[in-house]
């Protein structure tokens, strides 16, 4: 059973596409989260993923929002995959699967294919939507919808 709505986000570090370290601590308090996993940089469905978090960018900053992507890949894969999309915002390298398993994300078909799963966090560290679907293209709107709905409360 994954993390469910109501839950603390999970405590973790990793590197960012920069090599720096992100602490998620150091973020809490002080903004909403987008937490989204992804399989891998460079693939079709990532790459609209990516984009589409990328053009909704300022939406998501203007509801008090920060915007992480996590998969699997290295820093350095990460730093290129960024740059080449224009990617305004953090891409964590998560190649131990650590924080993948701390948020208890599962695989698609049969195992195959690692996980697409996004979290959104309010400012308090509380999980205020799981989502989990192989559609690229639905993770952006359904955390945006959440966020605004955060927000009016």
């Amino acid at each position: 059973m994954g993390l469910k709505v109501g839950d603390p986000v999970p405590k973790f570090s990793l590197l960012d596409q920069e090599g720096k370290t992100f602490h998620v601590k150091d973020v809490l308090g002080k903004k909403a989260l987008v937490i989204y996993f992804y399989p891998k940089d460079n693939t079709p469905g990532c790459i609209a993923e990516a984009c589409s978090f990328r053009d909704s960018y300022e939406q998501f900053t203007q509801l008090g929002a920060e915007v992480i992507g996590i998969s699997s890949d290295s820093e350095k894969i990460h730093g290129k995959f960024a740059s080449k999309y224009q990617l305004p915002f953090i891409l964590l390298a998560d190649t131990g699967r650590k924080v993948k398993r701390l948020f208890k994300v599962k695989d698609n078909l049969f195992g195959l294919f690692p996980g697409r799963e996004t979290y959104v966090v309010n400012k308090k560290g509380k999980i205020v939507l799981v989502f989990n679907s192989v559609n690229a293209s639905q993770h952006m709107r359904k955390a945006l919808k959440a966020l605004k709905a955060e927000n009016s409360k």
